[in-house]
Order: C-alpha cells, then structure tokens, then sequence
C-alpha cells in the first residue's frame, strides 16, 4: 500500500514538473474561411463541395438538405476545410 501510494506521489511530481507536449491538430494548422454566401465560398474553393456549417455544434450540412443554410450559427464553407478543422458531416441526413 506505501510502494503504491509512493509510486502516484512520484508520478504526480513528474507531470507536474514536465507538462504534456501538445500535438498540432490540422485546426491550428489550417484556417477556416468562413462565407456569408455560397457564391463567395464557391469562388474560394472551385474544386470543393461547399457545405453549411452550424459553427455552434461544428456539423456541417450539404447542399439540399434542411438545415443547408439554416441554422441560427453558422456559415458556408469548403467541405475540406471542414473536415481538416475537425468539423463533421451530419449523422441523421437533415
């Protein structure tokens, strides 16, 4: 019970002493445009599905879908953008 009580008193001073090091994600790395139109977003992103993101809960909805346009947060952007951020598709088609 002491070796084991020791050995998490140890582990605690350590991670306390050296932090974590932290791991770029493609978000910090990639910035997200974000687009009041879908003809500016287009015009960004020629070779990319443009797709409306509800940037309150990061899902994002394609194009003749009910919710393409209009969430209460949000904006269009570059379907790629969107996945490098860490940005999703919509699970429920809608």
């Amino acid at each position: 019970m002491i070796v084991r009580l020791a050995a998490c008193f140890a582990i605690a001073a350590w991670l306390a002493i050296v932090p974590p090091t932290p791991v770029a994600s493609p978000a910090a790395t990639m910035s997200l445009h974000l687009f009041v139109t879908e003809a500016a977003a287009q015009k960004h992103c020629p070779k990319d599905e443009v797709v409306w993101l509800n940037t309150s809960s990061g899902v994002y909805h394609e194009k003749g879908m009910r919710w393409y346009g209009n969430t209460k947060h949000g904006a269009y952007v570059c379907r790629k953008e969107a996945d490098a951020a860490g940005d999703r598709d919509t699970r429920n088609g809608q």
